[in-house]
């Protein structure tokens, strides 16, 4: 059984969401703690959210597993993404409040993480590449959207309160500047919105972007308070419709920003 799902769409844009999956296989569940088991920081209902995408053409690409068997936004070199900076790993051993996510001494060995790797890690990732590939060809560019959520407090990661929309571009290697103004010109209304600031893209977005080469990859972070009951990590049917149609203006500004012709266009205007 594939341990993710590919849903394969007509238009240039991927939407990867590597934090939805909430499997857990019982021989790795036996060895967690109860806490772990609640899978607290799963980017929960994304994919309710994005849901319109698949009419609107999107190649979707959505994890059965839990973050907490691998997280498939990590490299399997185990390099620290933001470094100085607490972090998660591959397979991570405590949650974002720092509970541990083991039973005392039951955290995977070296030739456990190696099986994750080969049988969740490398099949998501060998998704991604063919749909990037296959896209590029078809289209001559392609346009990767790593969609996340989190709670709008961790204070393992940042201080206050989470901006509602979180833009991350590698600090802008990861897709073309044109991309990103695009997005941010977008009407947010009383949403607040930040790029590359606490969050500047996972290992997918940096690994795979590649604007010299036509592939542009860009993440969003959205707080999980723009449609969720934080506190009982439930699916908030009012906020959801709010939030819902700005969604749908951003996949939309997706697929139809061609960035061979914007930059065309750019290039010409600056002559």
């Amino acid at each position: 059984m594939s341990s993710y799902s590919f849903h394969q769409g007509s238009t240039p844009l991927i939407i990867s969401m590597p934090h939805i999956g909430v499997n857990i296989p019982n021989d790795v569940s036996a060895l967690m703690t109860p806490q772990a088991l609640k899978r607290v920081d799963t980017d929960w209902y994304v994919d309710k959210l994005y849901s319109f995408a698949h009419e609107f053409g999107a190649n979707i690409i959505k994890p059965k597993i839990s973050r907490y068997v691998i997280d498939l936004n990590r490299g399997i070199d185990g390099v620290n993404l933001y470094p100085g900076a607490n972090s998660t790993e591959l397979c991570p051993t405590s949650t974002f409040d720092l509970s541990p996510i083991y039973l005392h001494g039951k955290s995977p060995s070296a030739e456990e993480i190696k099986r994750r790797i080969n049988e969740y890690w490398l099949p998501y990732h060998n998704e991604i590449k063919q749909a990037l590939a296959r896209t590029k060809a078809e289209f001559g560019y392609a346009i990767l959207l790593d969609a996340h959520s989190i709670l709008s407090e961790v204070p393992r990661f940042f201080e206050g309160k989470l901006p509602d929309f979180n833009w991350g571009t590698a600090n802008g290697r990861s897709c073309s500047p044109l991309i990103l103004d695009a997005l941010k010109n977008l009407n947010y209304e009383s949403y607040s919105v930040v790029s590359n600031e606490r969050f500047k893209g996972g290992y997918i977005t940096r690994e795979y972007g590649e604007p010299k080469n036509n592939i542009h990859a860009i993440q969003l972070e959205l707080s999980q308070r723009t449609y969720m009951n934080e506190g009982e990590l439930i699916f908030s049917e009012d906020l959801a419709e709010q939030v819902i149609p700005y969604l749908k203006n951003i996949v939309r500004e997706l697929i139809q920003f061609n960035p061979i012709v914007n930059s065309t266009i750019r290039s010409e205007g600056i002559k």
